[in-house]
C-alpha cells in the first residue's frame, strides 16, 4: 500500500496475481508503440549522422585530403600492383606512381598559368573592347541609364575594396590558402601510405570482425576500391576527350585561352551533369568577349557536339556499370558536397554515393544487395 494516493497502473498490475507478464512491453508492441519506436530509432540514426557529418566538416583540413587520398590511391592501385608483380619493390613502385600524380597535376596547373601569362594581353584588349561594346548596348536601351548611376556603382566598388570588409575578406583568402597548402601536403602523405600499404592498412581495420562479418567486410572494401577506382579513371578518359575536342575547337575558332579552358573542362568533367554546362558557358562568355557572338554560337555548338557524344558514347563504353546512380541523388549529392566543402565536395560526393551504392550491392553476398534493397517483386513503372 503506498503511502500517498492510490497505486498507479503498473503497480496494480504487478500486484494482481493474475496479471501476465510483459504487459508494458505489449503496450509498445501495438501500432502506435511500433510507430513510436521507429521514430525514437530515426531520431538516433540522424542525431548520430548529423555529429558525423559536423564532424567531418569541421576537420575539413584532414577528412577531404583522406578522401582524396583514398580515391586516387583506389584509381592508381592495379599500377602498384602491377609493378609489384614486376619484381619491383614496393618502396619503389609507390614512389613511381605517387611522382607520376603529382607530375600530372603540377603539369596541369604549370600548363594553365603559362598559357595565362602568354595570352593574357590579348584577352585584356578583347575584354575591354567588350567592355566598350557593353556600353554602347546600354546606350541603346529602351531605358536611360544616365551617368550618375554608373558613378554611383563604381563609387560603391571603390568603398568596398577599401573597407574592413574587404580586408577581411582578404584575411580570410590568406587562410585558406594555408589550409589549402596543409591539405596538399597531407594528401601526398596520405596517399603514399595508402598507395604503399593500403591492403594492409584495411586489414588491420578489420581485425575486430571474424566468420561472416569478416567476409563482409572484405567484400565491401573490395567493391568500393573496384568503385572508386573505376569512376575516376573512366571520368579521366571521358574527361580528357571532352578536353581535347573543345580545345580543339577552341583553337581553330581562335578563341583566346584555348588551352586553360581546355583544362577547365577537364577539371570540371568530374563533376557529372553540372561541369560541363559550366565549362561550356565560360567557354562562350571567352568567346563572346573576345571574338564576338557569332564565334560565341559556335563555341556553343561545339560544346554541345562533345557532350552528346560524351553522353551516348563515351560514357557507356568507359564508364559501364560503374556509376548506376539516378540522376536526382547525383543532383541531391552535388548539392549536399558543395554546401559542405566547396568544389572540393562536389567532386568527391559522387564517387562517394557511388561507392556506398556499391556496398549496398554486395552486403549480403556477391551480387547479392542488402535485403531492404533487393528487388521482391516485378517493377513496373509508366514511363512518358
Amino acid at each position: 500500500m503506498p503511502l500517498f494516493g492510490r497505486p498507479s497502473d503498473a503497480q496494480s498490475d504487478a500486484a494482481r496475481p493474475d496479471a501476465a507478464p510483459g504487459v508494458f512491453a505489449r503496450r509498445w508492441a501495438d501500432p502506435f508503440g511500433t510507430l513510436a519506436t521507429r521514430c525514437l530509432q530515426i531520431i538516433v540514426v540522424l542525431v548520430v549522422a548529423i555529429g558525423i557529418v559536423y564532424a567531418a566538416a569541421t576537420l575539413s583540413v584532414v577528412t577531404i585530403p583522406v578522401l582524396l587520398a583514398l580515391i586516387i590511391a583506389s584509381a592508381m592501385h592495379p599500377v602498384v600492383s602491377w609493378l609489384r608483380r614486376h619484381k619491383v619493390p614496393s618502396v619503389l613502385a609507390t614512389l613511381a606512381v605517387l611522382l607520376g600524380v603529382l607530375v600530372v597535376l603540377g603539369l596541369v596547373g604549370w600548363l594553365i598559368v603559362v598559357a595565362v601569362i602568354a595570352q593574357w594581353p590579348d584577352l585584356q584588349k578583347s575584354a575591354i573592347s567588350g567592355f566598350q561594346q557593353l556600353q554602347d548596348a546600354v546606350d541603346h536601351l529602351p531605358f536611360a541609364i544616365s551617368d550618375q548611376q554608373v558613378d554611383q556603382v563604381v563609387d560603391g566598388v571603390q568603398d568596398f575594396l577599401t573597407s574592413s570588409q574587404f580586408g577581411s575578406g582578404a584575411l580570410a583568402g590568406a587562410s585558406a590558402t594555408a589550409n589549402f597548402l596543409t591539405g596538399l601536403v597531407l594528401m601526398i602523405v596520405v596517399l603514399f601510405f595508402f598507395l604503399k600499404d593500403g591492403p594492409a592498412i584495411w586489414e588491420f581495420l578489420l581485425r575486430p570482425f571474424t566468420g561472416a562479418r569478416y567476409e563482409r567486410a572484405r567484400r565491401v572494401g573490395d567493391r568500393v576500391v573496384q568503385t572508386l577506382g573505376g569512376y575516376v579513371r573512366g571520368t579521366a578518359s571521358v574527361a580528357a576527350v571532352d578536353a581535347i575536342g573543345i580545345g580543339v575547337g577552341l583553337a581553330i575558332v581562335g578563341v583566346p585561352l584555348a588551352l586553360p579552358l581546355a583544362v577547365v573542362v577537364f577539371i570540371t568533367a568530374f563533376i557529372p551533369i553540372v561541369g560541363a554546362t559550366a565549362a561550356g558557358i565560360l567557354a562562350a562568355l571567352v568567346a563572346l568577349v573576345a571574338n564576338g557572338p557569332v564565334a560565341a554560337l559556335i563555341v556553343v555548338g561545339i560544346v554541345v557536339l562533345v557532350n552528346q557524344l560524351e553522353g551516348n558514347l563515351l560514357q557507356p563504353v568507359l564508364m559501364g556499370k560503374t556509376l548506376k546512380l539516378h540522376g536526382l541523388v547525383i543532383l541531391i549529392g552535388l548539392t549536399a558536397g558543395t554546401v559542405l566543402a566547396g568544389i572540393t565536395g562536389a567532386i568527391i560526393s559522387v564517387p562517394l554515393l557511388a561507392a556506398a551504392w556499391g556496398a549496398v550491392q554486395v552486403w549480403d553476398g556477391p551480387g547479392q544487395p542488402a535485403l531492404p534493397w533487393r528487388q521482391k517483386r516485378p517493377e513496373t513503372a509508366e514511363r512518358r
